[in-house]
């Protein structure tokens, strides 16, 4: 009678929530990711050709990065707070090396080689740029005087302008807008945002002149992707056709033709999307977005509930910058806005994201776990 009684105790709820805690896992947290992550193998699947190989070097990408995210839950948020600058630095001079020494591919220099393995500094600075924004404003009275929002602005412009010269203008504008959200939730005018946005729109010939041609074409192609249906405008058609043939239901697991017949390029990264729409319509489409809406609102609770600025302002960031993964990526797929190659988030083959994003959640569970350690 008592092994049984014990053997309830051991398997009882209870005992796997005081683990989590102990981890210091945010559940709700932990339950919306692990239910996007489930998705994500049913869609991969499909999409990716029917291959197993692909499930399973998805699953490898996964576990690392949710023992990555373990990780980073389980450390003071003190130290992330403490370790901003140096992390900051070491990405900056990372992009520098990429510059004189990465890799080229696909007519981009974005990875260092170290030998067992290519690396992609910009991926860290998604991470490092708003600790290091939120750092130095933590540092001073809020709302941030105007010097400084302009050395916060310098520090955020120069990884922005480094990744943009890779190229990699969709990784480049994530990293602004992760810094822009620390400089908004730190309480920036509403005039001086609008000044900012009014500039951007004033300079817009200029960036137009230092675009490549194939950025200038991804924006042509966006005002109107049928003057080239066989060439730069060809992904977002076929994506378009595959939306619009999903219907209301959708065809069913494994019935997207477009994906099948390999119409739709890129199915199994940037759009991956397109054809879960096709397969499951617009109610699988609401379905996932309800996921990310569960996962972005637990996000934003915690911002809300840190206990310091520093926590405030990086939690609120990383909440926005996954917002925008996600807005981003939709947005292209279903022709709103220009093709950046932006990943949907958890759901798209590729292993680098996977983990910088679970680096991002295990630093939020970090401040809301550590909230009670942390001085009133």
């Amino acid at each position: 009678m008592k092994n049984e009684t014990r053997q309830e105790h051991f398997n009882s709820p209870s005992l796997i929530g005081n683990l989590l805690r102990k981890l210091h896992i945010d559940i709700p947290l932990l339950l919306g990711l692990l239910m996007i992550c489930a998705l994500s193998f049913v869609i991969l699947y499909s999409a990716g050709g029917q291959k197993i190989a692909v499930l399973i070097r998805h699953g490898t990408h996964m576990g690392l990065a949710l023992l990555l995210m373990t990780v980073l839950a389980h450390i003071n948020p003190r130290q992330f707070q403490n370790f901003s600058l140096v992390l900051f630095t070491i990405c900056v001079l990372l992009l520098l090396a990429v510059m004189v020494m990465g890799q080229i591919g696909k007519g981009a220099q974005r990875w260092l080689d170290l030998g067992f393995f290519r690396f992609q500094p910009s991926e860290l600075t998604k991470l490092s740029a708003p600790m290091m924004v939120a750092w130095y404003l933590s540092e001073h009275a809020l709302p941030p005087k105007a010097k400084h929002v302009a050395i916060a602005t310098g520090f955020l412009s120069l990884p922005v302008l480094l990744i943009a010269k890779q190229p990699d203008l969709g990784t480049a504008l994530l990293v602004a807008s992760s810094g822009a959200a620390v400089l908004f939730f730190a309480g920036l005018s509403w005039w001086v945002m609008l000044g900012g946005i009014t500039l951007l729109g004033c300079l817009t010939p200029l960036l137009w002149h230092f675009m490549r041609e194939y950025q200038r074409n991804r924006v042509l192609t966006f005002i109107n992707p049928e003057a080239d249906p066989m060439g730069a405008g060809y992904h977002i058609i076929q994506s378009k056709i595959a939306i619009g043939s999903g219907g209301i239901n959708g065809k069913g697991w494994l019935g997207s033709s477009q994906a099948e017949l390999d119409f739709l390029p890129e199915s199994s990264t940037d759009f991956i999307f397109a054809v879960f729409a096709e397969e499951f319509g617009l109610f699988g489409c609401v379905g996932l977005l309800l996921l990310y809406l569960l996962v972005i609102s637990r996000c934003f609770y915690i911002a809300v509930q840190a206990q310091d600025t520093y926590g405030r302002l990086l939690a609120g960031s990383l909440a926005f910058t996954f917002f925008v993964y996600v807005f981003v990526n939709i947005g292209m797929v279903i022709g709103v806005l220009p093709v950046v190659g932006v990943p949907l988030p958890m759901v798209s083959y590729g292993g680098t994201s996977m983990v910088t994003l679970m680096a991002g959640f295990g630093i939020l569970m970090s401040i809301h776990t550590h909230r009670k350690l942390l001085p009133v």
